[in-house]
């Protein structure tokens, strides 16, 4: 492997020390971890971009993970880094998200004293929310990588130390995270006809290709270039891609993210969260009942956080139509 790469045998360690497998690395442990977790298999029902899609062929949380992870190993093996570390960071980077998408994470936000990011959910998850409080116990090359990876409308590359990662791994998934919705959130609103190919901006094809698979791979193949340009010491972009990946990424932003069409639903979501935590802040049977009993040195607001971010869009929903819709009498 390259210089530049994280070697297992020299990891900082897990925040419980715990024997060496004989078969795996501590960093293929961490991926295995992340697999079998019930977060992780949550991610099939959570929103992309399109809430509670019908089509059997638009993204989800989960397939949004699974190509960042793709994405992330293509660019760690062509640079010669750790494709396990790569991998772990990868697939457990958006387990905290919320039911809804960004809605949901922008209720939370508003809802929580002190802000809720998913970054920070994330690491929560693996932490302390797993295996009934007792976390999976990963790495900190790992964990580290989680609470690094890209946010929304920030810099593609950014300078600031504060914003990388320390590992290359954990920066090249926040490179693939970008790469991935950029080219699938696209597809699916050419798909769902948000948006028709035509109207993509004409240099964004002309730099980053025509079709899906022509993007992601012109993208990727710029990263590794660029990068093995600068011996390594950070990734790098060509001025043409970069630029044509922001274009292409504010076109997301005001054709499909922003617009009405996308939008409206997620107004309704919102509600969802909104009533749901209410609810479970004041009524102590439904807590109880569907959280269960309060532990002494946690928050109640915490709690309740973390059980409504924990949710699937279909749960939400069916939960909320358990606590607000009336339904028939059966009793003739």
């Amino acid at each position: 492997m390259a210089p530049q790469a994280t070697f297992s045998a020299e990891s900082k360690g897990r925040p419980t020390p715990e024997e060496e497998c004989d078969l795996r690395t501590a960093f293929q442990r961490d991926r295995d971890r992340v697999v079998h977790s019930k977060s992780f298999r949550r991610l099939k029902h959570k929103t992309q971009v399109f809430l509670a899609p019908t089509g059997d062929h638009y993204r989800t949380r989960l397939t949004h993970t699974l190509e960042v992870a793709q994405i992330g190993r293509t660019i760690a093996k062509c640079l010669r880094l750790n494709e396990d570390l790569t991998e772990a960071i990868a697939l457990a980077h958006d387990l905290g998200h919320t039911p809804f998408g960004h809605a949901g994470e922008a209720a939370l936000n508003r809802i929580m004293p002190g802000g809720f990011s998913h970054h920070y959910q994330s690491l929560r998850v693996v932490d302390k929310l797993e295996k009934n409080g007792a976390g999976l116990n990963l790495t900190h090359e790992v964990r580290e990588g989680i609470m690094k990876h890209s946010k929304g409308k920030g810099p593609i590359l950014p300078e600031s130390p504060e914003s990388l990662s320390l590992s290359m791994e954990g920066r090249v998934v926040r490179i693939a995270d970008i790469i991935a919705y950029i080219c699938h959130d696209l597809d699916d609103a050419i798909r769902g006809e948000v948006v028709s190919e035509d109207r993509i901006p004409a240099d964004c094809v002309r730099v980053l290709g025509q079709r899906n698979s022509q993007r992601i791979g012109t993208m990727v193949r710029d990263v590794v270039l660029q990068s093995q340009k600068t011996g390594l010491e950070k990734l790098a972009l060509s001025v043409e891609v970069q630029e044509a990946m922001v274009k292409l990424r504010k076109f997301l932003y005001d054709n499909v993210y922003e617009v009405s069409l996308v939008h409206e639903e997620f107004h309704r979501a919102t509600n969802i969260i909104y009533q749901l935590f209410e609810t479970f802040q004041r009524d102590d049977g439904a807590f109880t009942k569907w959280i269960g009993p309060l532990v002494p040195q946690e928050r109640r607001d915490r709690t309740i956080c973390d059980f409504v971010a924990g949710m699937t869009d279909r749960y939400a929903v069916n939960l909320f139509e358990r606590l607000f819709v009336p339904r028939p009498w059966a009793v003739l």
